[in-house]
């Protein structure tokens, strides 16, 4: 079996699914194709929630994927029906001498950086503004804050579902459970047939240095684990009413946790997460299964003392992959040697509340050449 298309799409999770969806929607003849049947929980793009802010702590030059993202969500929301987009409002606490999370060197001014220079309404604040805002916590009182009511969290199954949906009502051919053996020169190899197109993005998250070996010094895997502890009797209502929160608690990039505000019910728990960038893994080799005592472990490192109303069992954990880069930032762009094959790779762990801008930037760069919104800062070459 030999096809021809525009476009074909290796890869169809968060950022596969929107340029999918992008390109079908600008009338290309586009294919997709994932070797599972997203959204699946073996990659990045699961989880039930993600953050979602405007002032991004990771550089300013973030900020116009996620406005543009915040109204592509509210559009394929009215499209579909689905709620994908919540707005909690969101904080950023950090102690004195917290730093280098993401690739930023002070996460807290950085956000309040971006807040400044794009006019996103945001508060400052500290002591016991602080205390009063983000009441289940127990503060040090030494912290310092900035809250941002246009924040929330998105769900990832529901929005990767929607534009999949929407990618085959505008005509896009979806091919699951297919598994890409190589990609590049206008040509994509499955285990079911070959599919040649003008242009091949390759979306493949963990998956990319699989295909493409020579790209495996600028990324690495990592296993990250997600925990939903449960509320101690008589919390669920201050905790259910939280924004969603980022918490530096020192220098590094491990030294923080983020979390959510109990949006599943008294006996949903509270999702809360650390990252970790030590121990690299691959899509094969990663342990999917998360033990009680990697949970307790968690709980005592970065929540004892800080969110008293957790208990320290789990209702449920999971693990997602991040695929980074060394300075946390994102890779879009051509391959050097195959100007063809468009890399749209790593989310470094924050990619997730951008990709619909990015699927719609992507899309009309592989279409015409050029993107409304500048990808240049996140070019592949940066990192070759």
């Amino acid at each position: 079996m030999s096809r021809s298309y525009d476009v074909v799409v290796v890869g169809t999770g968060a950022m596969g699914s929107a340029v999918v969806y992008q390109l079908a929607k600008a009338g290309a003849r586009v294919l997709g194709i994932d070797r599972f049947a997203p959204p699946h929980v073996h990659g990045s793009s699961h989880g039930d929630s993600r953050i979602t802010r405007l002032a991004v702590g990771e550089g300013a030059h973030y900020v116009p994927l996620a406005v543009r993202s915040h109204a592509l969500w509210r559009e394929i929301e009215a499209l579909t029906g689905d709620e994908l987009l919540t707005v909690t409002g969101g904080g950023v606490i950090s102690v004195p001498g917290g730093r280098g999370q993401h690739g930023a060197g002070d996460f807290l001014a950085t956000t309040i950086a971006a807040a400044r220079a794009h006019g996103i309404a945001h508060e400052l604040l500290a002591g016991d503004a602080l205390a009063e805002r983000f009441a289940p916590f127990a503060l040090r009182g030494d912290e310092r804050g900035v809250f941002e009511p246009s924040a929330g969290f998105v769900r990832p199954e529901r929005a990767v579902a929607a534009q999949l949906r929407l990618a085959r009502e505008h005509g896009a051919e979806l091919r699951t459970g297919e598994r890409v053996m190589s990609a590049g020169q206008h040509r994509v190899v499955t285990d079911a047939g070959t599919y040649r197109a003008e242009t091949i993005v390759l979306a493949a998250g963990p998956w990319l240095t699989e295909l493409r070996p020579e790209l495996a010094p600028a990324f690495a895997v990592t296993r990250q684990v997600l925990h939903w502890f449960a509320l101690a009797p008589g919390t669920y209502e201050a905790h259910r009413d939280l924004p969603v929160f980022i918490w530096i608690t020192g220098a590094g990039p491990e030294r923080f946790f983020y979390g959510f505000p109990a949006i599943d019910g008294p006996d949903g728990g509270l999702k809360v997460a650390s990252e970790q960038f030590q121990a690299t893994t691959t899509p094969a080799a990663c342990r999917r299964e998360v033990t009680a005592e990697q949970s307790r472990q968690m709980h005592a490192r970065l929540l004892a003392g800080r969110l008293p109303g957790l208990q320290t069992r789990t209702v449920k954990a999971t693990t997602c992959l991040y695929t980074s880069t060394p300075d946390s930032s994102f890779a879009i762009g051509a391959h050097p040697g195959d100007a063809g094959l468009l890399i749209v790779s790593a989310c470094s762990g924050h990619g997730f509340k951008h990709s619909p801008a990015i699927g719609e930037a992507v899309a009309q760069l592989a279409l015409t050449g050029e993107s409304a919104i500048d990808l240049q800062p996140f070019s592949l070459d940066r990192h070759l």
